[in-house]
């Protein structure tokens, strides 16, 4: 479970560095679409790190 949680947030920061790749590639300009874009992909990743922060801490503490 613990190793699963690491490999999950693994998959998310795979998805959020696509994210800004495809992006980048569209456009050098600045657009508001983007920016929330890269913005929804960073707060992905940050739900995924404090998913994985609970899954951790119950299983450590509660074990």
């Amino acid at each position: 479970m613990l190793v699963g949680t690491v490999f999950f947030v693994l998959i998310l920061e795979l998805a959020n560095s696509a994210i800004e790749a495809v992006v980048d590639r569209v456009g050098t300009e600045e657009n508001e679409l983007s920016g929330r874009a890269k913005d929804m992909a960073s707060a992905m990743v940050l739900l995924g790190f404090i998913f994985a922060g609970f899954v951790w801490l119950h299983l450590l503490v509660f074990r």
